[in-house]
């Protein structure tokens, strides 16, 4: 049964071209070779070795853009992006199963359709030319029969795909009970009482009470586990003053960025652009008898100001419309002039003044940005004659003497951040680095290298009392003043009614109004809001707040404001997630069925084969 009421669309023909061509480029179209073409199949669909290769290779992009950087498959494997990989395939291929167990494709003339209509097929004309068509899935690895049958499969799994998901909505008590919860609010009157408030400040702790206290907390004076580490550095900023940059070579940065260095007079502007110039004159004359709006002409063309915004451009670039655009004032909507597009209205937005900035002026920057630029080649150019000296048996304290490197010492931990341990690359090696591994270069992103040793690891351990008696003292007398500042709290309490002027008691308050779960109030701790939501309404409680003490009383409890916008816009969003989470649940579950019906085999040695080639 062929189902011809559905169109692939465009974008998904040109999508999956692209990651045919892209990934088989990566990978390589003759796949780990030999006589291995499948890793397994699931039913009667096989699981080619290039579809998996081709997966894995995604998600392994995928993971390196995330983490800014390339990373090895061996990584990648321990975060089972592998099996990652094979989930997916096993499941596209399943669906594939279920299709053809349907009997679903797309039929012969709407394929055609597609595939004539690709700009990738097409020759200098614009037409559907045969030999483009040969060459481009050559290129690829592919046969005209497999592209097309990758066409006919794909189109019908987004029919089943399409069925599965759409249309999955949740009851509306199911969004009501939620937002009727999230958007609960409540009024409250708030007091701080501080250290000024106590009828007798805190003394000084006895030698007793601070060792109780430092006993008691820690955890709060125990040091992390530290590294000592000694480290070989060399930064392009050290050697940047001994980079040579000649004089011509100043001059030739200069030339190439003469656009930079001197720009002419420009304008801000935006382009309305209209199918006439009668329809633009119309438009202009609205302006002018005051009848509309630039903004209100945008929106009635169905644009948004981005859509006209040209940024900023010289005379020349405006082409016939420069002179009449330069000649015009901020805030001035000129034409209809003609444009590339067609008769449009300008509206100038600013003007900028020409820049120019001699070569002198831009000597030093010129100097600066050179120096380093070679002040990192230098650096980069040594790495390979350090780690021959590392091979060899040098120590760190050689490299001092043989290079331009600089040795260091730090006691690091993860809670380190200055010098080396603001680098990434560092942290990284410090953090894994053991007394058994031997130094090696590595980069740092600025373009500087190091070579780290492991020295001595320290357990995690108190600081001795000692040596932070100014600190334990401050941590006591905090909580002591804040204990201080609860029972006189708790004293009032009694006095506090539902009805009570806080003045009553000697307590200086704000009223706090429609205060919500998740909202935030300014001086007021989340603590603070968690109490009110777990308070009776008419009760007062008391809250810690580091060195103060609040003393709140819940005044009414109001439902959600069912009017507002922000709960509006709650409602959908939990509707949404929760229709896309059921949506995503069946089609789990369906794809887990179709896999138990048709049966999944998989060859491991295949796969591995796949994997070695990423290795």
């Amino acid at each position: 049964m062929a189902v011809r009421g559905n169109k692939i669309s465009k974008t998904f023909i040109w999508i999956l071209l692209a990651m045919l061509i892209v990934g088989l480029a990566g990978f390589g179209a003759t796949g780990v070779g030999g006589n291995i073409q499948s890793i397994g199949a699931v039913g009667d669909k096989k699981i080619s070795v290039d579809l998996y290769a081709r997966t894995l290779q995604e998600d392994l992009r995928a993971v390196s853009a995330q983490a800014g950087q390339n990373v090895p498959f061996s990584t990648a494997q321990t975060i089972g992006i592998d099996r990652q990989a094979l989930a997916r395939v096993v499941t596209t291929r399943a669906l594939d199963h279920e299709t053809s167990e349907l009997g679903l494709s797309v039929g012969d003339e709407k394929l055609q359709e597609q595939i004539l209509s690709m700009g990738a097929f097409q020759g200098l004309n614009g037409q559907f030319d045969r030999e483009a068509y040969r060459f481009t899935l050559e290129n690829a690895g592919l046969s005209e029969a497999a592209f097309e049958e990758s066409m006919r499969e794909e189109a019908a799994r987004t029919l089943v795909q399409g069925a599965i998901l759409s249309g999955n909505t949740v009851p509306d008590t199911y969004a009501d009970t939620l937002v009727a919860y999230v958007g609960e609010r409540r009024n409250a009157t708030v007091a701080r009482l501080t250290a000024d408030d106590l009828a007798e400040p805190v003394g000084d702790p006895t030698p007793e009470q601070l060792t109780a206290y430092y006993d008691e907390n820690i955890d709060n004076y125990t040091l992390p586990l530290t590294k000592q580490i000694t480290y070989a550095w060399l930064s392009p900023d050290m050697i940047a003053d001994t980079v040579d940059v000649d004089e011509q070579s100043l001059k030739d940065a200069y030339a190439e960025r003469d656009a930079e260095f001197n720009q002419p007079e420009r304008r801000l502007v935006e382009r309305l652009v209209y199918g006439s110039t009668e329809d633009a004159s119309a438009a202009k004359a609205q302006l002018e008898a005051g009848g509309s709006t630039f903004e209100t002409l945008v929106e009635e063309r169905g644009l948004v100001l981005a859509d006209i915004d040209l940024g900023d451009l010289p005379k020349d670039d405006l082409g016939a419309a420069g002179d009449a655009v330069f000649a015009g004032a901020t805030g001035d909507i000129v034409g209809p002039l003609e444009s590339d597009l067609g008769p449009a209205l300008f509206r100038i937005n600013g003007i900028l003044a020409a820049q120019e900035t001699s070569f002198e002026d831009a000597r030093a920057q010129l100097r600066d940005e050179l120096s380093a630029d070679r002040a990192r080649r230098v650096v980069e150019a040594q790495i390979s004659d350090i780690d021959d000296l590392l091979a060899g048996g040098a120590t760190l304290e050689d490299l001092i003497k043989e290079t331009d490197m600089e040795l260091g010492t730090i006691d690091w931990s993860s809670e380190a951040e200055d010098d080396l341990a603001a680098y990434e690359a560092f942290r990284e090696a410090a953090s894994t680095v053991t007394e058994e591994d031997f130094p090696v270069v590595a980069v740092l992103e600025d373009g500087g290298i190091f070579a780290l040793r492991l020295d001595t690891v320290l357990e995690p351990r108190p600081q001795p009392m000692i040596e932070i008696t100014e600190r334990v003292t401050a941590g006591w007398r905090t909580q002591a003043t804040r204990a201080a500042l609860r029972a006189e709290a708790e004293a009032l309490i009694p006095e506090i009614t539902a009805d009570s002027d806080f003045a009553d008691v000697d307590l200086v308050s704000e009223t706090l109004t429609d205060v919500m779960r998740t909202g935030f109030v300014d001086g007021i701790p989340p603590a603070a809001i968690l109490a009110l939501f777990e308070a009776e309404k008419g009760t007062t409680v008391i809250v810690d707040d580091v060195t103060d003490v609040l003393v709140i009383r819940l005044d009414d409890v109001l439902a959600a404001d069912e009017e507002s916008d922000d709960i509006t816009a709650v409602r959908e969003r939990l509707s949404s997630q929760a229709s896309s989470a059921i949506s995503q649940d069946l089609f789990e579950a369906y794809a887990r069925d179709i896999q138990q019906r048709a049966g999944i085999n998989l060859d491991q040695n295949a796969i591995n084969a796949v994997h070695a080639n990423f290795n």
